[in-house]
């Protein structure tokens, strides 16, 4: 038997938690011929089939799931070995740029637990718009940042997050006859513009109705009854709802952005986010 290698485990691992190879070259940065050669050599490498030929979405065989076990237990035990002998070599400083919406709910635990097994390394958070942080990040800005982007074929970027986009109002919310009211981040906020233009394709009349920068502010607004906002499906809140009779939005995606000639420093804290949030990452059917 030859050995198994950490890449192809880690792509196997990849596909059954994406529920696709596809949805896996995303997560990862490859195309989907990539994760199939992959698989291919993986299952060379044991001499069985992974996954059951012919199903509509990947199944693993029996010996796919005994290997499944074994694939989690080696990459957690070798991504912890390297946490471990990189910890005492890290330090320096990173400057990350990120939506706020997305690192006040889902980086606050990856970046302290960073900061916990790092302490040599001071991380400096900057939290603005997408495009407002693209340009910065081309300037020099930033070492790594966080981009919403539009879905789409894997890119040099890596794919951490990919997520349902929604509309959400206080629960039982009715808007008065007229234009829809909007609470909306100000431009040039992605979300802003993925809900003034699938309002105008469905022929909806709209008006701003509350603007503020803040996820809080505007998840107040929305419970305080004051129209309906646009969130990423996992930021959804006690109290907020989606309203019947909208468009569909299309999903919402993020991804991790490295300036070239990283410090170690840098790329430590790269992988950190990357590993962290593929582990959290929500799966849908379809």
């Amino acid at each position: 038997m030859r050995d198994l290698g950490i890449d192809l485990l880690r792509t196997f691992v990849a596909i059954v938690d994406a529920e696709g190879f596809t949805r896996a070259g995303e997560r990862l940065g490859r195309t989907q011929p990539a994760v199939s050669l992959a698989v291919r050599r993986l299952e060379a490498a044991v001499g069985r089939p992974l996954f059951v030929r012919g199903s509509p979405r990947p199944a693993l065989s029996q010996d796919g799931e005994v290997l499944l076990g074994y694939a989690r237990r080696i990459l957690r035990l070798h991504d912890e070995a390297l946490s471990r002998f990189r910890r005492a070599d890290l330090s320096g400083s990173v400057r990350l740029g990120t939506p706020e919406d997305f690192a006040t709910v889902h980086l606050s635990d990856v970046l302290a637990r960073f900061a916990a097994e790092n302490p040599r390394v001071a991380v400096e958070v900057e939290c603005d718009f997408t495009r407002n942080l693209e340009p910065a990040f081309q300037s020099g800005a930033f070492d790594l940042v966080l981009l919403k982007r539009e879905p789409g074929p894997p890119r040099p970027e890596t794919t951490v997050w990919r997520e349902r986009l929604i509309w959400a109002a206080k629960t039982g919310f009715v808007p008065d006859e007229g234009p829809l009211p909007l609470l909306l981040a100000p431009p040039p906020d992605v979300y802003r513009a993925r809900a003034l233009a699938a309002l105008d394709a469905a022929g909806l009349p709209w008006r701003i109705a509350y603007v503020s920068p803040s996820l809080a502010g505007l998840l107040a607004a929305g419970r305080a009854g004051l129209g309906v906002t646009v969130l990423a499906e996992g930021m959804l809140q006690p109290g907020l709802a989606p309203p019947p009779g909208l468009p569909t939005l299309a999903d919402t995606e993020i991804a991790l952005v490295r300036a070239p000639d990283l410090s170690a420093a840098a790329e430590g804290l790269a992988a950190h986010i990357v590993s962290s949030l593929h582990r959290r990452q929500p799966v849908y059917p379809g």
